[in-house]
């Protein structure tokens, strides 16, 4: 790559290849070529998937799809877009999404920022009280009985409560504190009158953005992603998440039942075949697009400038 502004020699003295053996760079090359098909066998399912969800439902059933689109078309989502169920499925996971994860931070932040306090009288007993509940639990039909006598079962809260904090991420998040906001800081905040309440909200949370918006992500996917416990605690249709919706429509296999003709019902079977690809692409889209944004926070997480000296 052509570097500008500087002359040919100089473009040479920059260049860390000149430093490298005959052996290296062989391995260098053969480690890229590698990855490049370790890529390619990623990106095709999602390439298949896309250009299947683009394709005419006839192209679609007959497995004509391979790489790009066969005779474009979009009744895939028209058909996404006027299904009742899939649009209540999809504003239910909406909801679930963005209640739960505030939920899940709040709470995280709420147990995490005390656990990291070396002054917090008592945390290594909490925290092994935590961590217990990640290698045993009372098991489904106790958990059941549980969210059934607090009245949780088929309301939406069932998919928010019991499960309003991750033991791994509220570990993560309890490292990051210790880490990055030293007792130094929480001092100095002491002495101009500031308490720890509005410590954590005034300097604590700023300072943490990055973990924030890392762990928003693991909790978002994990709401967005959620079937089980949907499947287990909820017999409303009209509190179905979309994860749910799909699992319907990826075993009856069709929208509608056709009989009688079979032109009509090959038509409906590979409309319901597109409709899948169109389906997983939606299901998929909103984290697809917000990933990129917060990618950028998974490598910065460290404390810059708080303190000097």
């Amino acid at each position: 790559m052509r570097m500008p502004g500087l002359k040919k020699k100089d473009r040479y003295e920059n260049n860390p290849w000149k430093f490298l053996t005959f052996a290296d760079k062989v391995f260098l090359n053969i480690n890229d070529f590698l990855l490049l098909i370790a890529m390619a066998i990623v990106l095709y399912p999602l390439i298949y998937i896309v250009s299947s969800s683009f394709s005419s439902p006839a192209a679609v059933a007959a497995g004509q799809v391979r790489l790009l689109p066969v005779d474009f078309s979009l009744e895939g989502y028209i058909a996404v877009f006027e299904h009742h169920a899939i649009g209540i499925g999809y504003m239910n996971s909406i909801i679930y999404t963005v209640v739960g994860t505030f939920v899940n931070l709040t709470f995280t932040v709420l147990i995490a920022y005390p656990l990291s306090r070396a002054r917090m009288p008592g945390k290594g007993l909490i925290t092994f009280l935590f961590v217990f509940t990640m290698i045993f639990s009372g098991g489904l039909i106790p958990m059941y009985m549980l969210n059934m006598n607090l009245g949780l079962v088929d309301t939406r809260a069932v998919m928010i409560l019991p499960n309003a904090i991750s033991v791994f991420n509220m570990i993560i998040m309890r490292t990051f504190f210790v880490n990055n906001i030293p007792e130094d800081l929480n001092e100095a905040a002491q002495i101009d009158g500031c308490d720890h309440i509005r410590f954590l909200i005034s300097i604590a949370i700023p300072l943490s953005k990055p973990i924030l918006a890392v762990l928003a992500l693991f909790y978002g996917v994990g709401h967005w992603n959620a079937f089980f416990d949907a499947f287990i605690y909820l017999s409303n249709r009209s509190l179905f998440p979309l994860q749910l919706v799909l699992r319907e429509i990826l075993l009856i296999g069709q929208v509608a039942d056709v009989i009688g003709d079979p032109e009509a019902l090959a038509a409906q079977l590979g409309l319901a075949q597109l409709l899948r690809f169109s389906l997983i692409v939606c299901a998929s889209l909103p984290f697809m697009i917000v990933y990129p944004f917060v990618a950028k926070h998974f490598v910065k997480g460290a404390l810059t400038g708080a303190i000097k000296g």
